[in-house]
C-alpha cells in the first residue's frame, strides 16, 4: 500500500496518474498547500523540501519525495512504464529530466509572474513566455516524430502531460502558437481512463 501526500497541482497529479496507471493500491492524504500544510513537522519528516507530492511505501517502509523520483520508484516497483532496455530507458529518462528541468519550472514561473506577482514584471513575463513557446516547439517537433514522447507510453508522458493539460490552451491563446502534434498527443493521453482518474486526485 502506498500513502500518497498530494494536492491539486500538476506535480501532485504526476503521482496519482502514475499510481492509477500501474494499479498499485494507494491511500490519498491531501496536503493543502494554500493553508501551508506542507510546512507541518509530520510532512517535513517525509518531504524535507516541504513540497508535494511525497509517498510512503508501507510494504518497504520507503519514503520518496520529488515527483520525478516518485515516478521512477513506482515504475521500478511495478515493472511498468520505464523500459529495461538501456537505450529505451535512457530516452525515457532524458524526457523525464526535460520535464523536471525545463517544462515544469518554466511554466510554473510563468504562471507565478502572470497570476501571483504582487506587481507586474513585464520582463519576467516575456522571458518565461518566450521560453515556454520555445519548449512547446521542442515538444511538438518530438511528437511529430513519435507517438509518445519516448516512443512508447511511459513515465515521461505522465510527467509532461499533467503540466501540458493545464497550460497549453492558455499559452496558445496568449502567444498565438500552434502545436498540432501536442494536441494529438494530449487527446490520446487524456483519453486514458487511468489518466482521467488520476487527474481528479485529490477530490477536494
Amino acid at each position: 500500500m502506498i500513502d500518497l501526500y498530494t494536492w491539486t497541482t500538476p506535480n501532485g497529479r504526476k503521482a496519482s496518474v502514475m499510481l492509477e496507471e500501474v494499479g498499485l493500491p494507494y491511500e490519498v492524504h491531501p496536503v493543502n498547500i494554500g493553508a501551508d500544510e506542507q510546512f507541518k513537522p509530520d510532512f517535513l519528516a517525509i518531504s524535507p523540501n516541504n513540497k508535494i507530492p511525497a509517498i510512503v511505501d508501507r510494504d518497504t517502509r520507503t519514503s520518496v519525495f520529488e515527483s520525478g523520483a516518485i515516478l521512477i520508484y513506482l515504475a521500478e516497483t511495478s515493472g511498468q512504464l520505464l523500459p529495461t532496455d538501456a537505450a529505451a530507458r535512457a530516452k525515457t529518462l532524458e524526457w523525464l529530466m526535460w520535464q523536471m528541468a525545463s517544462w515544469g519550472p518554466m511554466l510554473g514561473q510563468l504562471n507565478h509572474f502572470m497570476r501571483a506577482a504582487p506587481e507586474p514584471v513585464p520582463y519576467a513575463v516575456k522571458r518565461f513566455t518566450d521560453e515556454a513557446v520555445r519548449l512547446i516547439g521542442v515538444l511538438d517537433k518530438r511528437l511529430g516524430q513519435v507517438e509518445f514522447v519516448a516512443g512508447d507510453y511511459s513515465i515521461a508522458d505522465v510527467a509532461i502531460y499533467t503540466w501540458a493539460a493545464v497550460a497549453m490552451d492558455p499559452l496558445k491563446q496568449a502567444a498565438g502558437v500552434e502545436a498540432p502534434n501536442i494536441d494529438r498527443w494530449l487527446a490520446a493521453v487524456g483519453a486514458r481512463p487511468a489518466v482521467q482518474k488520476g487527474m481528479a486526485v485529490p477530490a477536494v
